[in-house]
């Protein structure tokens, strides 16, 4: 399977180019589409080949600024509304109590933090947007993470699919292991910190 996805990928890379933005741009305001994934795969491609890195990296950090920013401007315009329809339940409440929380109190590094944590990323740029956080000052910081962010995926792909050229599919597991992993030290890092501070986290 994965090497026919290399086959068409290879016959139409623009359009992996095009899809590998607007994933990005959907995951910023729907969590489930895996937009990481989509880049981290991308990077295998390009292993053999088939993708260019830095067009990769390019098409991912634009995708994840335009969705960060629509997402933001979604918080400025519809807020209140936003807030009632997607944020109703207990644990969404929480989940925005806690942003509104922290970007009061360290609004870079969480929008810095966040672009990493799938959710997270969604709740925070919403709120920021919604707390009428600095819109210059939110661009500065989500151009950084989004382009650390597309940085790291492109880079597990590219060099899963170098440590297994004639096995492209070993190199693709290996990538999202690695993904996994790091998001789990992140996570487990955050929980340490939720204790230590006795603060609810997303």
């Amino acid at each position: 399977m994965f090497n026919q996805f290399t086959a068409y990928v290879a016959n139409a890379s623009g359009w992996a180019y095009a899809a590998i933005f607007l994933l990005a741009l959907l995951d910023a305001i729907l969590p489930v589409v895996p937009s990481e994934t989509a880049v981290i795969t991308a990077g295998v491609v390009a292993a053999s080949g088939h993708l260019s890195v830095p067009l990769i990296v390019v098409s991912a950090m634009a995708g994840a600024m335009a969705g960060d920013n629509l997402a933001y401007l979604i918080g400025w315009r519809f807020g209140e509304p936003v807030t009632r329809r997607f944020f109703s339940s207990e644990k969404s409440r929480q989940r925005l109590a806690w942003a509104e929380r922290q970007l009061n109190e360290r609004g870079g590094q969480l929008i810095l933090v966040a672009r990493f944590i799938p959710g997270g990323r969604t709740v925070v740029t919403l709120s920021a947007g919604l707390l009428r956080y600095p819109w210059r000052r939110f661009f500065a910081f989500d151009t950084v993470a989004a382009l650390i962010w597309a940085l790291y995926a492109t880079a597990l792909g590219y060099f899963g699919g170098r440590a297994f050229e004639n096995a492209a599919w070993k190199g693709l597991l290996l990538a999202l292991g690695t993904g996994f992993a790091v998001g789990g030290i992140v996570e487990a890092i955050r929980w340490l910190l939720r204790r230590r501070r006795g603060r609810s986290t997303p």
